[in-house]
Formats: C-alpha cells, sequence, structure tokens
C-alpha cells in the first residue's frame, strides 16, 4: 500500500531526528535533533506497505493529500498472546469465585463448543477489536487443530487457516503460534474435551505443522510460528522436536511457562528439575523463544530465561483476573530477557492497561515506583512484540519499517493534555482513546470506526451467541 500520513505528534522511540533507525542505516525523522522520542507534524511517506521517508515539522497541508492522523501516534501495537476464542468467557468466568482450574473447566466447554466456521466467525470479529485498539499484530497460540473427540477434519489443518482467514478480514497480520499439546498432565493421555488438540506425538504434529506452514507461506499477512503448550502437556522427550522444527523454519517459539505453583511441582516430580531446566535441557530457549506467563521462578530460572535470551511476554490482566500472581518482570528484563505484552485470555483487551499493568504490578510487588520509563513499556508493547512474534521490521516509525500507525486521541477525558508525552499513553489512555489505525500503509480503522467489520460489538454478539448455541 502507497500513501501519506501527517501525524500531529509522533512517537518514534528512538529513531530520532537524523538518526539511524535500528538495522536501517541512514533511517530517520528529518529536522532538529535531540534525545526526545516524541516529534511534532511528522509527514510520513508509505510506499508498499514500508514507511519510505518521515520529515518532522511539517504543515498538515504539505501535501494536501495526506490523511491527517489528529493525536499522538505510535507503532502498531503486538498482541504477543492470545487465545482468540477466550473471548467468549469474557463476563462469564468473573462471576463467583474459584481458582486458575476451575477457570480452566468453563473454558473448556467454550473449546468443545467451536467449529471451522464458528471459530473463523469469533475469531474475525475478535481480531476486530484487537484493531480497534491499536493491535496490529496477534500472536495467536493455537490448540484448537481437531474435530471434538480428536478426528482430524478432511483438511488437519482447516482451524489454523479460519485464524489467518479471519486475520486477513479483520486487516491485522498474524503469527499462527502452532501449539502441540499431547498430555493431559505429566504424562496422563489427554482427557475427552482435550483429545481435540492432540496431534498423538510431537513427530505427528510436526508433520501437520510443516504442511501449515508451507500454506502460510503464501499468506504476506501471516508468519507460521510452534509452541509449546507447557510441560504438562508436552512429555520431556517430545521437546526437542518441536524446538527442531521450530530450529529448521528459524521460527518463534512460545510456551506457557510456570504459570501456577502445581506445575512447577509436578514438574519437579516427574523429572526432577524445574520447567525452565527442563525446556532448557531440550532446547526450548533461546533469542528465538517465547516464555509466557513465567510467574512463579527460581532465581536459577531467572539465569536460565535471561541468559538464553529468551524473551517473556507478561499477561498483566489475565494473571490478575486468573490470581496467578505477580512475575518477576524486572528481574528477568536485568538478567537478559526483553519482555513483551499479550492481552492472552481477553478478560479485557488494551495494551496500554497491560503495559500500566506490568509498572503498576511492580509497584505493588516492591512497594516502589518507577522500575520502566514510557518508552521502555511502548517498546514492551510495539517493537519488542513483533520481533518475538517473527515480524523485525514491524513496531517501530523509522524509515524502512512496515507502515503500522495508530492514533491516541488527546482530546477525551482521560488524555486532554496541554503537553501529549508518551506518559500520556501508558499511564492515562485506554483502548478506547484509539482513533485510526494504519497496518501495512492500509487505513483500517478511521476515526474509531473499522472500516472492514463497520460494527464489532454486533459481530461479537453474534459470533459468541452461536458459539453459546451450539454448546
Amino acid at each position: 500500500m502507497n500513501g501519506r500520513f501527517w501525524a500531529r505528534h509522533a512517537w518514534t522511540g528512538g529513531a530520532r531526528a537524523g538518526a539511524p533507525g535500528p538495522g536501517t542505516p541512514g533511517a530517520g525523522v528529518s529536522g532538529s535533533g535531540g534525545s526526545d522520542p516524541l516529534e511534532s507534524g511528522v509527514l510520513i511517506e508509505v510506499a508498499e506497505g514500508r514507511i519510505a521517508s518521515l520529515r518532522a515539522g511539517s504543515d498538515p497541508g504539505d501535501p494536501g493529500d495526506a490523511v491527517v492522523l489528529d493525536g499522538l501516534v505510535l507503532p502498531g501495537l503486538a498482541n504477543a498472546h492470545s487465545h482468540a476464542f477466550h473471548r467468549a468467557l469474557r463476563g462469564e468466568t468473573q462471576v463467583g469465585g474459584g481458582t486458575f482450574w476451575t477457570w480452566r473447566e468453563t473454558m473448556y466447554r467454550a473449546a468443545a463448543a467451536l467449529d471451522p466456521d464458528t471459530y473463523l466467525d469469533l475469531a474475525t470479529a475478535v481480531y476486530a477489536e484487537m484493531a480497534l485498539t491499536g493491535i496490529t499484530c496477534v500472536g495467536e497460540f493455537h490448540y484448537l487443530h481437531h474435530a471434538p473427540g480428536g478426528t482430524p477434519y478432511a483438511d488437519p489443518n482447516v482451524m489454523g487457516e479460519a485464524l489467518v482467514e479471519a486475520a486477513a478480514r479483520a486487516g491485522i497480520r498474524i503469527t499462527l503460534l502452532d501449539t502441540c499439546y499431547l498430555s493431559s498432565g505429566f504424562g496422563a493421555p489427554p482427557d475427552a474435551t482435550q483429545a481435540r488438540f492432540s496431534d498423538g506425538t510431537a513427530h505427528a504434529w510436526a508433520e501437520r505443522a510443516e504442511a501449515l506452514a508451507v500454506a502460510l507461506d503464501r499468506h504476506p499477512h501471516a508468519v507460521a510460528g510452534a509452541a509449546v503448550h507447557s510441560v504438562r502437556a508436552v512429555p520431556a522427550d517430545q521437546l526437542a522436536v518441536v524446538a527442531a522444527w521450530a530450529e529448521s523454519r528459524h521460527a518463534p517459539i512460545h510456551a506457557h511457562l510456570s504459570e501456577q505453583p502445581a506445575e512447577n511441582e509436578g514438574c519437579v516430580e516427574a523429572y526432577g528439575v524445574t520447567p525452565t531446566r527442563l525446556l532448557a535441557d531440550h532446547g526450548v530457549l533461546g533469542p528465538r523463544a517465547t516464555a509466557v506467563h513465567a510467574t512463579h521462578l527460581t532465581a536459577d530460572d531467572i539465569a536460565l530465561l535471561g541468559g538464553s535470551a529468551t524473551t517473556v511476554c507478561m499477561c498483566p490482566t489475565t494473571e490478575r483476573d486468573l490470581a496467578d500472581g505477580i512475575g518477576p518482570a524486572k528481574d528477568l528484563q536485568r538478567a537478559g530477557s526483553r519482555l513483551t505484552l499479550g492481552s492472552d485470555s481477553h478478560a479485557v483487551i488494551d495494551l496500554f492497561e497491560e503495559a500500566r499493568g506490568m509498572e503498576l504490578d511492580e509497584r505493588l510487588r516492591t512497594r516502589r515506583r518507577g522500575h520502566w520509563s514510557a518508552d521502555e513499556l511502548l517498546r514492551a508493547a510495539t517493537g519488542d512484540g513483533h520481533a518475538s512474534l517473527g515480524w523485525s521490521g514491524a513496531g517501530r516509525i523509522e524509515v524502512g519499517a512496515v507502515a503500522d500507525l495508530v492514533t491516541v486521541s488527546l482530546d477525551s477525558v482521560r488524555t486532554a493534555t496541554p503537553r501529549p508525552r508518551p506518559e500520556t499513553a501508558v499511564f492515562a489512555a485506554t483502548a478506547a482513546d484509539v482513533r485510526d489505525v494504519v497496518v501495512g500503509g492500509r487505513l483500517v480503522v478511521r476515526h474509531g470506526v473499522h472500516q472492514l467489520v463497520p460494527d464489532v460489538p454486533a459481530a461479537l454478539r453474534r459470533a459468541i451467541g452461536r458459539l453459546g448455541a451450539s454448546s
């Protein structure tokens, strides 16, 4: 896509005036120098879906055909961890009390009701909701592979293909993290609901995942990745197969890690080591790997994750909703892990809330303020999130980057201020303040209205209603 956009204020996140952007020699915003990552009057020219030039200090009429983005413009947000069908649980699992494990039973009932058609409708609506909130790429942790009971569909990847098509219909990019899920817990066979998650063996999983990855190579908006559901769900002798497949494709690999103390206890009982050590010993950790949650870790676990340059995805709204606990995010960063953010179960879909949630949870844990700057939190929500999903050229406003742009309104009751700053987005804005979203140079949301799915609330009601009717 080609076009011109004019940003009243743009957060360049380090791609400063006259300074080269990361990995892009000579890239940057032309204009005055300095260290403030916020520019005013930025003309952004797009060619073939990427930023071709940037010029600060321009007028909205220069040139006159530019689309005006009137607010604080950020790079596209990356939702690094999603289970699209969990959106159907919003407002249901919040009734009453319980634990992660009682919540999981309700989640399994929703999973059992899905088929390719209902999943396409639901995921399209969920991804459209994400677009409205400024998310331009989603990492979908996908394990609903087969029909209920475990019988493969005629097309073994029809459920994954539905998610890829849903992202296209919603106008966003997707990294489909095809998930290996073989056991109900440390070698026990899958139960009746989990049977549809399982391919039987990791080798069978890899064969099916490879067929899907070949198909995704034809879709410019999609990347194929791998996932280990958890050390509970993938036996130790199968882990290396998943890691080897990801390595052969230079693909991202993600894993739920130490979300619950019971997982740690079960792993130590079964294998004599922590889940982190088990993943490390079987080649899962590394620069293309992301550990999701990483809530209950030992000091050695933190050193293993950081030392291997494994990214860690924090999902504060889900971790709070499920009473999981507060993970050692700052310690992980100090040890060498990049941090990213995900909405996971979609109790809410709001990456600004996830970003400030990570900071505010750390304040509660330590009783001290100011662990990350607004710029650092925005990088977790943008460039680092995209990189963890295999889109290293996205999530930055710089020449050569994918042209993903998000306008945060500066005239709502939450954001009205005479002096816009990155802190306005991180500590005051909500998803409701997103006005415009550009994905690869294509205007997907304009003035708060999705251009491809005009009535997203109605689409969500219909899709969730269909799911309930079939359960």
